[in-house]
């Protein structure tokens, strides 16, 4: 007996007629919809293709796989290249560079965006600021997306005490940060470039990989030295009395 749901001409014609009853649409069920689905996706990722993948041989699909990973590549190269050309245009500095107070308007406050700016006031014969001059050299060449300048206190700003040297000012886009003035600030002549380091990545100059403030260090040692010499001399009381 012919099948009355059958989708034939002659179907058709007997239900114009009347003869049979409508055909009975097919009931969509959650799994027919997830069906639809990933056929969906499976016809979307294989249109260049123009197959399917169970209908592709084991060539086809190293091919397509080959494809695929030649185009994840070249995305990849394309974002790492731009990233690169961006860290390119920032890592133009590299160096100090002296400025006078007419250079400061171009060098600090028109760095430009994203940059960050290290100003170090100094006078020649401290010698606290020419070990600040010396570490600065070293951090301008390990860190050139960030600009360091220098700049003679009284040439930068009339006036400027040289009680407050050296003065280190720290800017970004423009905008001052943070500010270290004096020598209190830097711990005297037994400042290490590390701390110095670690002084500027606090502010936000540099990303360091430092991983803890070296300060940190030394005053852990000398409080354990403390302690030492304490419990000593407690000791050396307690032997006295008997």
């Amino acid at each position: 007996m012919q099948d009355p749901n059958a989708d034939t001409q002659w179907n058709d014609v007997l239900r114009e007629k009347g003869i049979l009853p409508p055909k009975q649409e097919a009931e969509i069920t959650e799994d027919s919809i997830l069906q639809m689905v990933e056929q969906t996706i499976t016809d979307k990722a294989n249109a260049d293709k123009g197959k399917a993948f169970e209908d592709m041989t084991l060539d086809e699909l190293d091919e397509f796989e080959d494809d695929e990973d030649e185009r994840v590549l070249l995305e990849y190269r394309q974002k790492r290249l731009a990233e690169l050309r961006v860290l390119e245009a920032k890592s133009r500095f590299g160096e100090v560079r002296e400025i006078s107070a007419e250079d400061y308007v171009t060098h600090v406050n028109k760095a430009g965006e994203g940059i960050w700016v290290v100003l170090h006031l100094y006078k020649t014969g401290i010698p606290l600021c020419a070990l600040i001059n010396q570490y600065l050299h070293q951090l301008a060449a390990k860190f050139p997306t960030t600009k360091f300048l220098n700049s003679i206190s009284s040439t930068c700003i009339p006036n400027f005490p040289d009680k407050n040297l050296p003065t280190i000012f720290v800017y970004f886009e423009g905008e001052l940060k943070k500010q270290f003035i004096g020598p209190h600030e830097y711990g005297g002549m037994n400042l290490k470039i590390d701390e110095l380091e670690w002084m500027l990545q606090e502010a936000g100059a540099l990303k360091s990989e430092l991983e803890g403030d070296p300060r940190r260090k030394v005053h852990d040692v000398m409080e354990s030295s403390v302690r030492n010499a304490c419990a000593q001399g407690e000791s050396s009381d307690d032997d006295n009395d008997w």
